[in-house]
């Protein structure tokens, strides 16, 4: 038995007040287990982490898709292309801390830590899942992946890319913010 949880719990339990000996021990057993079970959840997180991938991103958007209730963010790494990275679902504790922090990151660079989850009844197919996110920065974009960005939201069509980006009156060169591109992506749209 691992008696520093005990200790952990009669200190949180405090000092055990005179003739209240039963009722204390017990409130340092209730401690003790969820201790125990916050512990054991920590070291699942902690080995999902060691375990995970990671890679630099855009974090571009955050939605609940429909059917699962997961979260979907919507990641531009440094190459342009966007690709889609899955929370637990909404209803979980860890899946609504995970949108939520995700929520507070879009428009920001981030170090993105992602595993694999076997898909539902297709162990060929996995779904990309968020393990965390780290902000590493302001929403500032190289032209080069904003134009990208553009780009697809033309659907491929890079006349009508070029004139939401000349409309908005974005530069050829350097980097924009996301307010700008959010401006073409609207021109565009509209």
């Amino acid at each position: 038995m691992d008696y520093s949880l005990v200790i952990a719990a009669a200190q949180a339990a405090g000092p055990c007040p005179p003739g209240e000996e039963a009722s204390w021990g017990r409130r340092v057993q209730t401690l003790t287990v969820d201790l125990h079970m916050v512990a054991k959840q920590a070291a699942q997180d902690v080995d999902r982490l060691e375990s995970a991938k990671t890679f630099v991103a855009f974090l571009e958007k955050v939605e609940i898709e429909e059917t699962s209730r997961r979260g979907l963010l919507t990641l531009r790494p440094p190459s342009g292309d966007a690709e889609n990275i899955r929370t637990e679902q909404e209803e979980t504790d860890r899946g609504r801390q995970l949108i939520e922090r995700a929520r507070s990151l879009v428009g920001r660079w981030v170090l993105v830590y992602r595993y694999n989850e076997e898909k539902a009844g297709n162990r060929q197919h996995n779904v990309r899942m968020l393990a965390h996110l780290v902000d590493l920065g302001d929403g500032a974009i190289s032209v080069n992946m904003a134009k990208k960005v553009l780009l697809d939201d033309a659907g491929g069509v890079v006349a009508r890319a070029q004139g939401a980006w000349e409309s908005a009156g974005l530069p050829d060169t350097g980097t924009v913010g996301v307010e700008q591109l959010q401006k073409a992506r609207a021109e565009l749209a509209g």
